[in-house]
């Protein structure tokens, strides 16, 4: 009995926040009708996405309500309101998961004060009928129990209202990826806007410089060859110097736009490379693909390009930043993918997103250009661990 009465109270608390969420749903109701009243104003064109997202939250507690009583969660499906008011004002007037919450609403405004109400009506002759029955004949109760089908009915009928249809899931989905899709693009532009300022930037300053040099050197032994051949042999020993120094230059220009030792031994080469010159104790392993002297499946000359920046860029981090004596990479292969893995045991700390850096940050940049994923891990103390996922078909 004492279980059942639980059950009962559970199943009425249950209803009541139902009631509750009824009364605001003839409050948005109003809104709703004013909103549509002014929509053709400047001031109510505004008002309307404001008015649908105050609608999608309160769908959205109802389903996570729903969820909590069911124990299995409530989908949801609604396109991104977002952009110019203009494309806001027409995603919140054509949204089906729009809609859908308000034909929800309109239903949880009648069943949910109904059942409510039953509720109330029921629970006191429920607990005496139990009561009765419990006591005299020991018997299960039967009429409290009832008060629980009333909420799991409540339930049932959100669940069934607030289920987007599959055509509203797929319209959804397809717009989140059209979302993500731009800003993966607007990402990949940035990230190659500022490669080619690096570019520009290490040629000016570096290969640039150097060849100026070398052409004022050259000039000045032209005009001294014949008159002071020692100090012509001097301007052209230091030329040469300077023709060697702009080969460097170019060369280290040349590893930032495409490393040339990933086309001469393979990303397990290049990666191996990388660690040996870290200047950290650094453990390379390697899964699925072949080693640099070995034949073996190779990526897309894009992914092992990323793949490489990434390990680079997450090894000098390490050794620049976190303090770390030791570090390990790992390379695995997938069956539609290539997996990085780089952990160093220094202090972590590194932050996530775009204030993480100009160094991750490009990072997040060149792998969301091949639709793939970065997670960083990097609790203060450490260890920081970056896993990169690329897709790619072998």
């Amino acid at each position: 009995m004492r279980e059942a009465i639980k059950e009962a109270a559970r199943a009425c608390l249950h209803l009541t926040v139902g009631a509750a969420v009824s009364l605001l749903c003839c409050l948005m109701a109003g809104v709703a009708l004013f909103t549509s009243v002014v929509t053709l104003t400047v001031i109510g064109a505004g008002v309307l996405p404001e008015s649908v997202l105050l609608l999608r939250r309160l769908a959205g507690w109802e389903r996570r309500r729903t969820a909590a009583w069911t124990g299995a969660p409530v989908p949801e499906a609604y396109l991104p309101l977002e952009g110019p008011l203009p494309a806001r004002v027409r995603t919140a007037v054509g949204d089906p998961g729009t809609r859908q919450d308000l034909v929800w609403a309109a239903a949880q405004l009648l069943y949910g004060l109904v059942l409510w109400y039953l509720s109330l009506l029921l629970w006191t002759p429920a607990l005496l009928v139990d009561g009765v029955r419990t006591g005299l004949a020991g018997r299960r109760p039967v009429a409290l129990p009832l008060v629980g089908r009333l909420a799991g009915l409540a339930a049932d009928w959100s669940r069934t209202l607030l289920t987007p249809s599959p055509s509203a899931a797929r319209d959804a989905a397809l717009a989140a990826r059209i979302e993500q899709l731009t800003a993966t693009r607007a990402g990949a532009i940035a990230a190659h806007g500022a490669e080619l300022r690096r570019i520009e930037r290490d040629l000016h300053d570096g290969a640039q410089a150097r060849l100026v040099a070398l052409s004022m050197r050259i000039g000045l032994a032209r005009r001294a060859y014949d008159s002071d051949p020692a100090t012509a042999r001097r301007l052209l020993d230091d030329a040469q110097t300077q023709a060697e120094e702009a080969l460097a230059e170019l060369r280290h220009v040349v590893r930032g736009i495409h490393p040339p030792i990933l086309t001469d031994r393979g990303l397990t080469g290049a990666v191996r490379a990388l660690a040996a010159s870290s200047g950290l104790e650094a453990a390379v392993s390697v899964t699925g693909l072949g080693d640099h002297d070995q034949d073996g499946p190779r990526a897309p000359a894009a992914v092992e390009a990323a793949a490489y920046f990434v390990v680079a860029e997450a090894l000098t981090n390490a050794a620049k930043h976190s303090g770390a004596a030791r570090a390990s990479v790992s390379l695995a292969r997938e069956p539609a993918a290539l997996r990085v893995r780089v952990r160093d045991e220094g202090r972590g700390g590194a932050e996530a997103g775009e204030s993480g850096g100009s160094g991750l940050t490009g990072m997040r940049r060149r792998v969301a250009a091949l639709d793939g994923t970065v997670r960083l891990t990097s609790p203060s103390g450490g260890p920081t661990v970056i896993e990169v996922e690329l897709p790619c078909v072998w």
